[in-house]
């Protein structure tokens, strides 16, 4: 049975007014470890990246079937999403998993996006994709952000010829390693994004820690996502508009965010 870890907003105390509800991000953790290993990677990023989100980690919904590779480094149990074969060109119970997470969305949310690693980043992706041309996700709002370290596309050609049929119109960030043995496959996933952003870092097939000039690309990244949505919605509340569909388009018309020059857009 999955479960969730949950990063959750704080409150004021003594019948002070409570924050405003953060936004929530879903994230899905790396092929045979767990959402409490994500969590404590992601934990290591400095804090003013998420600053305005909840971030929900979840289990994969199958107990790992071999071998984790962070065995001795984290304790089990393990979790993977779906199985495949080599070449990930098929795939085993992964209907399953997409309708299991389509079904925690709807009942959690609304959720914001994904941020996902390796193999939940390649499932985040594809769902949105399938959100963009109607396969799923009809009764949630549009998805509207993305952050993905080591992804990569499926290899299906009836997946591809859904999922990445067009640009997808997510704000997306894609970290991108370059000794990753999977660092070709995450530059062409940015590439099935509409405007994607590209970061690099030196480091493998890991969720890596972050430099000063990272950190403040991420931050600026996603504070630029909060203040596009927020003037959004703001615009709505003054012409009496604020309600479902305005959340639905709160990032249209963000204001531009610059990166250094670590950041490359593809």
């Amino acid at each position: 049975v999955s479960c969730m870890v949950e990063m959750e907003a704080p409150c004021e105390a003594n019948g002070k007014e409570e924050e405003p509800t953060k936004r929530k991000i879903l994230c899905l953790h790396g092929f045979r470890t767990s959402g409490g290993f994500f969590k404590k990677q992601i934990s290591r990023w400095d804090p003013s990246i998420f600053a305005g989100f909840d971030l929900v980690f979840l289990d994969g919904i199958f107990p790992a079937g071999g071998k984790s590779d962070i065995e001795g480094i984290y304790p089990p149990p393990y979790y993977e999403w779906f199985q495949f074969k080599e070449g990930f060109t098929e795939y085993e119970n992964l209907d399953k998993c997409i309708s299991f997470l389509c079904e925690y969305i709807t009942g959690n949310g609304p959720f914001e996006g994904f941020l996902g690693f390796s193999q939940g980043a390649a499932l985040s992706a594809l769902l949105l994709g399938y959100q963009a041309q109607g396969k799923i996700l009809q009764d949630h709002p549009p998805m509207k952000l993305f952050v993905s370290v080591s992804g990569c596309k499926f290899r299906d050609p009836a997946i591809c010829d859904t999922a990445y049929r067009e640009p997808i119109k997510v704000k997306s960030l894609h970290l991108v390693g370059e000794k990753d043995w999977l660092r070709e496959p995450s530059e062409e996933l940015a590439t099935a994004f509409d405007d994607p952003l590209v970061v690099r870092h030196p480091h493998g097939h890991t969720v890596p820690r972050l430099d000063a000039v990272a950190v403040k690309q991420l931050s600026e990244w996603t504070r630029g996502f909060l203040q596009g949505a927020d003037v959004v919605i703001a615009g709505a509340a003054e012409n009496g508009e604020v309600g479902e569909e305005s959340n639905r388009t709160a990032a249209d018309g963000r204001p531009e965010v610059k990166f250094g020059l670590s950041a490359v857009a593809v």
